[in-house]
């Protein structure tokens, strides 16, 4: 059975590769914007997120087994997507900066006889930033594409004082523990 990853991110692509020798990428055919405008809870998003853009792939390739995935950052209660501009990553780092907060990581696994959401919850610290370090910081990694505006597999791990979690892997955005094991479970070949 082919294993298709439901996401264009390169970043999700790359840590597949790790446990992953043969597989293909596709664009998940979904409006985000209209989830977001409906569901405000953080863990609900990120879970309905991943497995709409799992279905959304499944459908045009229903022999396959797909694996889909989503992200939300939450701080105190409000959700934090993708900034786009330097401006708002600037505000984004400010707003963590010296707080704890919630990146919500949800993964569906899915072929035509198994469907499976595994949620990750990384507890993450980051340092009181200054000014001059957001700036610097946003100049040298460009985040505008990542939730919170910050890349951990890159120099934004600097930017944290602790992180609670049970697979870091899933801080970049694919859990590479539970995958393996539910890509086992389903007698996939890994490796």
């Amino acid at each position: 059975m082919e294993i298709i990853l439901a996401s264009t991110s390169p970043y999700r692509r790359e840590q597949l590769q790790r446990i992953v020798s043969d597989f293909e990428s596709l664009p998940p055919g979904i409006d985000e914007d209209s989830f977001k405008d409906s569901i405000t809870e953080p863990h609900q998003l990120a879970q309905k997120l991943s497995y709409e853009k799992a279905r959304s792939v499944l459908d045009k390739r229903p022999n396959a087994f797909v694996i889909g995935g989503d992200q939300v950052l939450s701080i105190e209660g409000e959700i934090l997507g993708k900034p786009g501009t330097e401006q708002k990553a600037t505000q984004q780092l400010q707003r963590l900066s010296g707080k704890t907060h919630q990146l919500i990581t949800a993964t569906t696994y899915m072929s035509a006889n198994f469907c499976e959401t595994i949620t990750i919850v990384a507890k993450m610290k980051m340092r009181s930033l200054k000014s001059d370090q957001i700036e610097s910081y946003i100049k040298k990694e460009g985040p505008l594409s990542c939730c919170g505006s910050y890349m951990l597999e890159r120099s934004g791990i600097a930017l944290f004082e602790s992180i609670e979690c049970e697979d870091y892997t899933a801080i970049i955005g694919l859990p590479l523990m539970s995958s393996a094991s539910v890509l086992m479970k389903n007698g996939l070949s890994i490796f």
